[in-house]
């Protein structure tokens, strides 16, 4: 298990260099376990600490799952979990490095005039077909709820 994780590690850096993904002169930290030293000697340790990880990581997930339909930050928890997980497990790290890739290419196409202008534009529309609506109602029922509520 951390054999591969070393390889996986060795052949990102030596691919990476000491840039980050986007060519710039950011360095990013390597792939693999961030465990203190000490964890990682003993392969039996180690193991369990990976354990634990997981499960602290799975139950931040879980929460975060809990939360979507729900009141409460749902998504944020899911990424922290995630980032627990990142902390040990390679695969999370890339998922990691993918997600914040594309949350920055979503923000930069924000940030492009014409998708404001369209964005702008659709939301307008939204709102006057929501006014419509909400005044044809008004209209034809008045103040009224359309259900009895009995007092």
């Amino acid at each position: 298990m951390n054999a591969e994780s070393d390889r996986r590690r060795d052949a990102v850096a030596a691919g990476d260099g000491a840039q980050g993904e986007d060519g710039g002169g950011a360095a990013q930290p390597g792939l693999g376990s961030r465990a203190p030293h000490f964890i990682k000697r003993s392969r039996a340790l180690h193991v369990s600490w990976q354990v634990g990880v997981f499960i602290v990581g799975l139950a931040v997930v879980v929460a975060g799952i809990i939360m979507l339909p729900l009141p409460g930050p749902g998504w944020l928890v899911i990424f922290a979990g995630m980032a627990i997980w990142a902390t040990e497990f390679v695969w999370a790290q890339l998922v990691l490095r993918w997600t914040k890739r594309k949350v920055a290419e979503a923000a930069q196409r924000a940030l492009d005039p014409r998708v404001r202008r369209r964005n702008i534009i659709l939301t307008v529309t939204g709102l006057v077909i929501a006014g419509a609506l909400a005044g044809i109602y008004l209209w034809k029922f008045g103040m009224t709820l359309p259900w009895k509520v009995h007092g």
